[in-house]
C-alpha cells in the first residue's frame, strides 16, 4: 500500500522533493509508520512461529504420552484379564476338586458301609443258610416218624387222636416243610441283596476292569426296589427294560454304577412328585397314566454303548436345563437335595470315561438321560 501510494505521487507530481513540505512531512510519517508496521508484523510472524513449534512440541509431547498411557492401560487391561481368566480356571479347578472328593468321599463312605452290612449281616445269615437244610433234614424225619408211630402204635387211641385234631397235625405236616422252604428262598434272597449290594460298589474289584453294564443297572434296580412302591401300595412304579446285545466293557464300575443310581433316584423323584401332584389337584387328571422308567441299551456305531434312562415324570423346565449338571445346582427344596448328584455323574461319564451325558425333558412329559461311553476306552 505504502509502495503504491508513492508510485502515484510520482506519476502526477513527478519528484517528491517539490512537493510541499507538509506533504512530505505526512509521507515520511507514513513511511515511518508502515516501517514500524513492517517490523511488528514480522515480530508477530516469529512470534507466531515459535508458539506454533511450541504447540507443535506439545502435542507431539502429549501424543507420545497418550500412547504410552495407552499402552500401560492395554497392558494392565491384558493382565487383568489374565488374571481374571486364571481365577476362573482356578474357580472351576476348585469346584471340580471338590466334587472330585465329594465323590471319592461318598464312595469310600459307601465301600465302608456295604463292607460293615456285609460282615454284620453275612455271619448269622450263612448261620441260619447252612443250618436250614439240617433243619429241613431233621424235620422231614421227624414227620416221617410221627406218621409211622401214628399208623402203629396210636390208631384207636382217643385222646391221642383227639390232640392230633387239636394241634392240626395234618396241617403242620403238609405246611412246615412249605415254611422251611421260603425260609431257605428269604435267606437265598438276603444273601443276593447282600451280594447286589458288594457289586454294586464293587469293593471286592479292580478299580477299572471289563464288566456287564446290565449287572450294574440290575444291582442299582435292586438297591432301590424299596421305593418302586408307594407305602400304601396305591401304585408301583413299572421297570421297562430294553437291553441290547452289548459285550463286556471297560469301565470304572462303582463310579458308573453311582451314576446309574443318581439318574434312577431322580427319576423316581419326579414320578413321586407327579402322583403328588394328580392327587393334590381336585381338577386333574383321574386317569393317571402309570408311572414307568424305561432303560435302554444299545451299541452305536460298533465304538459306543448307550443307555437311555427315561420316566414319564414332570419334566424338567426348559429355562433350567442348561443349569442340571452345574455343581450345587438342584430344583429340591432344602435339606432334601445336595445339588451334587448330576454334576458328580457328568465329571464320572466326562472326565473319567471320556463319554458324553446329555439330558432331554419336557415339562409335564417326562424327562430322558442318555449316557454314551466310548467302547475302546482304557
Amino acid at each position: 500500500m505504502h509502495r503504491l501510494l508513492q508510485r502515484q505521487i510520482k506519476k502526477h507530481f513527478g519528484n517528491l522533493e517539490t512537493l510541499p513540505p507538509e506533504w512530505q512531512s505526512f509521507l515520511t510519517d507514513i513511511d515511518t509508520a508502515y516501517c514500524q508496521f513492517d517490523d511488528d508484523r514480522r515480530m508477530i510472524e516469529r512470534s507466531l512461529a515459535l508458539s506454533s513449534e511450541e504447540l507443535l512440541q506439545a502435542n507431539n509431547q502429549l501424543q507420545n504420552l497418550l500412547k504410552t498411557v495407552e499402552g500401560q492401560v492395554a497392558e494392565r487391561t491384558t493382565e487383568l484379564t489374565k488374571a481374571n481368566i486364571e481365577l476362573e480356571e482356578t474357580l472351576i479347578n476348585l469346584k471340580k476338586t471338590q466334587v472330585h472328593l465329594i465323590q471319592s468321599e461318598k464312595m469310600s463312605s459307601l465301600g465302608q458301609l456295604v463292607a460293615g452290612i456285609a460282615h454284620e449281616i453275612n455271619n448269622p445269615v450263612n448261620f441260619i443258610h447252612g443250618n436250614l437244610s439240617h433243619l429241613k433234614d431233621y424235620i422231614t424225619k421227624i414227620l416221617n416218624f410221627i406218621k409211622l408211630t401214628q399208623q402203629n402204635h396210636l390208631q384207636g387211641i382217643p385222646e391221642m387222636e383227639s390232640l392230633a385234631e387239636e394241634i392240626e397235625l395234618e396241617f403242620i405236616s403238609q405246611d412246615l416243610p412249605q415254611i422251611i422252604n421260603s425260609m431257605v428262598v428269604g435267606i437265598s434272597r438276603i444273601r443276593g441283596i447282600v451280594q447286589s449290594l458288594k457289586n454294586f460298589s464293587h469293593i471286592d474289584e479292580a478299580e477299572f476292569k471289563q464288566v456287564d453294564i446290565h449287572k450294574g443297572i440290575d444291582n442299582t434296580l435292586l438297591i432301590l426296589e424299596h421305593r418302586l412302591k408307594s407305602k400304601s401300595n396305591a401304585w408301583h412304579i413299572q421297570i421297562i427294560k430294553q437291553y441290547g446285545d452289548i459285550p463286556l466293557i471297560n469301565c470304572y464300575a462303582g463310579q458308573l454304577n453311582q451314576v446309574f443310581i443318581n439318574i434312577l433316584a431322580n427319576a423316581i423323584d419326579a414320578l413321586e412328585e407327579a402322583n403328588y401332584h394328580s392327587q393334590s389337584d381336585p381338577k386333574g387328571d383321574k386317569s393317571e397314566r402309570s408311572p414307568y422308567i424305561k432303560i435302554q441299551t444299545r451299541l452305536v456305531d460298533d465304538n459306543f454303548v448307550e443307555i437311555a434312562i427315561a420316566d414319564n415324570g414332570i419334566g424338567i423346565p426348559e429355562a433350567i436345563q442348561p443349569q442340571i449338571f452345574n455343581p450345587f445346582f438342584t430344583t429340591k427344596p432344602v435339606g432334601k437335595g445336595t445339588g451334587m448328584g448330576m454334576a458328580i455323574s457328568y465329571q464320572i461319564i466326562t472326565e473319567k470315561h471320556q463319554g458324553v451325558l446329555t439330558c432331554h425333558s419336557t415339562l409335564g412329559k417326562g424327562t430322558e438321560f442318555r449316557i454314551r461311553i466310548p467302547m475302546l476306552y482304557g
